[in-house]
C-alpha cells in the first residue's frame, strides 16, 4: 500500500500531470501504453537501465497487484533482469529495503517504475494511476518504509480509512486481475517498441488533455 510524496517545487524539469485509467474503460490497455510512452520519453534517459519494481505480497488479495503484474510481465517476455517483485520472489514491507540495496549496487542510475496497490474514496476503486516521482509503501496501512520509483503506477484496489487490512484481505481479486492484465500488457508494448513520443512541450499538453 501506498502513498504519494509530494515533488519539490525547486525540481527542474517538466511536469507530468496525474494520469488515471479505470479498467473498465474501452481500450484500456492502448490507453496506458500511450500514456506511459509519455512519461517516458520525457523522463527515461536512454542510457538508463530500465527497472519494474513490483510491490505487494501474494498473502493479500489487495495488495497482490504488484507481484501478480511482476508475474505476468516475465509471462509476456520481459526480461526478468528487469522485474524485482513476482508471485514466487514478492518484494513487500520485510525486505523492500534490501531489495533497493540490491538495485543501487547492481546500476549506476537506474530508472524505476514502482507499481503498488492503494486504497482511497469509493469513487476511485477501479482506476490504475501513473504519476511522476516516487511512491512510499505502507503508510496505507501505517508502516515505516523507504521512498522509491521515479514513476509511479498505482492501482486503487478497495476503499481506504477504516480497518485497511481486513479491507484487503476482502478485495475481489477479478478487479487486481484486470490491473495486473492492462499494466503489464502496456508496459511490454512500450519495452517491446521504441518510444513513441518526444519530449516536448507538445507531449506534455498531449498527456495532459487525455487526463481530464
Amino acid at each position: 500500500m501506498w502513498n504519494p510524496l509530494n515533488k519539490s517545487k525547486d525540481e527542474k524539469g517538466p511536469s507530468i500531470t496525474n494520469t488515471r485509467i479505470h479498467v473498465d474503460q474501452p481500450l484500456a490497455v492502448s490507453t496506458f501504453a500511450t500514456q506511459m510512452n509519455l512519461c517516458l520519453s520525457l523522463l527515461h534517459r536512454p542510457n538508463q537501465e530500465l527497472i519494474i519494481l513490483c510491490i505487494g505480497t501474494d498473502r493479500s488479495t489487495g495488495d497482490s497487484l504488484g507481484p501478480i503484474t511482476g508475474t505476468k510481465l516475465i509471462e509476456r517476455g520481459i526480461d526478468p533482469d528487469m522485474v524485482y517483485g513476482t508471485l514466487d520472489n514478492p518484494v513487500h514491507a520485510v525486505n523492500l529495503h534490501d531489495t533497493i540495496q540490491t538495485i543501487s549496487r547492481k546500476y549506476q542510475d537506474p530508472f524505476i517504475i514502482a507499481i503498488d496497490a492503494c486504497l482511497g474514496r469509493s469513487e476511485s476503486v477501479g482506476f490504475i494511476s501513473i504519476k511522476e516521482g516516487p511512491l512510499q509503501p505502507g503508510t496505507g496501512v501505517n508502516k515505516d518504509l523507504p521512498a522509491v520509483g521515479d514513476l509511479q503506477v498505482i492501482g486503487i484496489v478497495n476503499v481506504g480509512g477504516f480497518m485497511e487490512y481486513m479491507v484487503l484481505q476482502n478485495t475481489r481479486l477479478s478487479l487486481v486481475m484486470k490491473m495486473a492484465d492492462i499494466i503489464s500488457c502496456g508496459l511490454s508494448q512500450c519495452i517491446e517498441k521504441p518510444f513513441l513520443y518526444p519530449a516536448s512541450e507538445t507531449a506534455v499538453s498531449s498527456m495532459e488533455s487525455l487526463s481530464t
